[in-house]
Formats: structure tokens, sequence, C-alpha cells
């Protein structure tokens, strides 16, 4: 059998169709977008079309679209911008948030500025919404950063009370959606949010690209200084190639967001309903059967000798995955997500987390061999 990756969270194969539409700006449209000539002025209304559609699909103005490096950089402009230029006074986030918020936050609390304030969470892995509302109640002048999927156990945020709650409080309200945009309908005119963070190489774009969404109404200073780039928010070149291949596959996730959501969800399930079958024991951490990313599971195997050596293992048998988040090394200790939600120390965790090419002979060879591996 060839190589089966079953790592799409950490990134995606890039689309043919994106290819095709990124390789004319590395053959034959190559002048700089910040020139007024005729090789410049085309380039930049190749950009600015592919700000428009990108605007289109989250119900935006193109205006409130800034190209970034990808997450990363997105997260590091609102939360850094944010409390340099907007008299925030406390931070409110998650012990599971992805690494681009955590030690952002953290960096910024001990600079002795913010207070930084971290919302329970329930059993399952999700926000206590309660707790969220005490926080926003007990400290004014807040920065909420939460995400909407979370990247090691899928859960998914309640985007739009999370949104109300900030909106009652008059808070800030930042949302990481790095593993959501493109695989849910987000409508930022219907759901009020500050910030969101996109990343093309999550949903079959290139890597290197992605964009940073900035509510009309909040006024900033750029992070990046150094050119008049993206309305002067970003100085710097823009990555012209990258920004093509976004915004097509953004369009192309669009379209075909229904069947691609049901085939997903089905391999998942379908994984779900085989681990649980062929091998006693098995758990899934966070809420794998409730509210949660399709394209994510992380599952929890019983404590083993094996465990240790489990990712190497399946990586000998061409079979790619994760110890949980794709930023850490090949194994999942040290997790704060797995150790936020209080996961049983002794089981190997693993996140397998899928995307459109793959299929149920694939789930059918991994977890029949991880049947072997624990029943042998």
């Amino acid at each position: 059998m060839n190589k089966i990756y079953l790592d799409n969270a950490a990134t995606t194969p890039l689309s043919k169709d994106v290819i095709e539409a990124m390789l004319p700006f590395m053959e034959n449209f190559y002048g700089n977008p910040s020139s007024t000539h005729s090789h410049g002025r085309e380039v930049r209304a190749a950009i600015e079309n592919a700000r428009k559609k990108i605007a289109e699909l989250l119900n935006v103005t193109p205006g409130e679209i800034f190209f970034t490096s990808g997450g990363t950089e997105a997260d590091n402009m609102a939360l850094r911008c944010s409390v340099q230029q907007m008299d925030i006074q406390h931070i409110i986030t998650s012990p599971i948030e992805h690494h681009a918020v955590l030690h952002t936050v953290e960096e910024l609390a001990q600079t002795g500025k913010v207070q930084l304030h971290f919302v329970k969470l329930l059993p399952d892995g999700h926000l206590d919404l309660a707790d969220l509302e005490r926080l926003l109640q007990n400290h004014p002048k807040a920065l909420v950063s939460l995400m909407y999927g979370n990247n090691e156990i899928g859960n998914l945020m309640d985007f739009e009370k999370v949104s109300e709650l900030c909106n009652t409080y008059h808070a800030i309200f930042h949302c990481d959606t790095v593993q959501a945009v493109a695989h849910y309908p987000i409508d930022l005119n219907k759901t009020k949010v500050h910030f969101i963070a996109g990343a093309a190489h999550k949903f079959n774009g290139p890597k290197g690209i992605g964009f940073i969404y900035i509510n009309r109404e909040i006024k900033m200073k750029p992070l990046m200084t150094g050119g008049s780039q993206e309305r002067n928010m970003r100085g710097g070149t823009e990555n012209v190639y990258g920004i093509i291949g976004l915004a097509k596959a953004m369009e192309i996730c669009y379209s075909k967001m229904e069947q691609k959501t049901n085939h997903i969800l089905g391999l998942k399930n379908y994984m779900m309903e085989k681990l649980e079958k062929d091998i006693p024991g098995v758990k899934f951490n966070g809420d794998a059967k409730g509210k949660s990313l399709y394209t994510v599971l992380s599952v929890s195997f019983p404590p083993s000798s094996i465990n240790e050596m489990l990712l190497f293992k399946l990586d000998i048998l061409g079979i790619s995955a994760s110890g949980g988040s794709a930023c850490s090394s090949g194994t999942d200790v040290g997790s704060h997500v797995m150790q936020a939600i209080g996961v049983e120390k002794g089981r190997g965790n693993v996140r397998f987390s899928f995307g459109p090419q793959n299929t149920k002979e694939e789930i059918d060879f991994v977890v029949d061999n991880l049947k072997e591996f624990y029943l042998s």
C-alpha cells in the first residue's frame, strides 16, 4: 500500500487546481505589486481580486482583510497590537490554545502591562462559558482570545455564544480560526468578532501565507513596518503567488464544502467505530462524538509498552500521524492540551486528522495494524 497521510491538521497536500492558479504568477506575472508600471499594476489587480474573494466568502469588506505569513503572524498581530494600542488591561484565554496564542499572551503578561486569566474547562475539554462570563464581569477592558477548533483534540467552541458574551461585556474578541476557516461557513457579518486568523496550508493551499481579519471598528498601527503594503498595515513585498493560491484554495473549499464535510466526517466516524470494536480500552480525547472538528480525531490507546514507539511503528508502515500538536516532536510528551484535559498517564495518544484524499481502505489498513500492535 502507498503511504497514508493522516496528519492534515498539520498541513494539507496542495491542490492541483491551486498550483495551476499560482503558476502564471511564478512564470509570467512577476511585477512588483507596488510598482506603478503595467507589470506591477496587473499583479496588484490580482492581489486585490484575491482579497475581494476572501472577503466575499467571509461576508466582510475587502478593507478588513490583510495578508500575513500565516496564522501565527496573524495571532501575534492581533494580540500584540491590541495590548500595545488599545488600553487592554486583561487577557482572557484558555489553557488549551495553540502556542501561537499561549506563548504570546504569557510574554505580554510578563511585561506587567496586562493580567492573564484562564477560562476553566469542562470534563470533556469544552470551555466553561459560565466561568468565561464571570471573568468578563470581573475584568473590564479585556481581550478574549479563544480558538474556534482545537488543533489537538478537535473540540469546537461555541463561536456565536462567545461572541455574544464579548459583545455584552464590551471585550475585544480575537479568534484563532486556523483549523476552521474554509472547513466551516463563517459569516463575520452575522457573528461579531474583532480579529480572526487563517492559514492557507490548512485547506489545501500553499504554506507561508495567511490572513488576518480586522473588524473595521478597530483602528491600529502595524506590527511590521518598513513599507506601505497592505494599506500601511504590513510592510514588505507581498507573497503574490501565495495570495493567489490562498484565495483559490478557499474558493474551492467553499464550493465543495458539503461534499467534503460528509466524506471526511464519514471517515472519522468509521475509524471511531472500528477502533472501539477492534481494540478494547480505546478512548477518544475531547468531545470527539459531539461538538468537534470533523477533520480531527484524538485517540487514547490503553496503557502498553508499545505506546512509547507507537508513532514510529506507524511511520515504518508509511502511516503519518501526530502525537497531538504538529508543532511538537513526534510525541505527545509535555502536550499542554493533554495535561489540561487530564489525560491518564501511561496511555498512548495519537491525533489522526483527515482530508478529502483519504479513503476507508486506508482507515482499514491503519486500524488493522493498530489492532495487531495491541492484541498480538
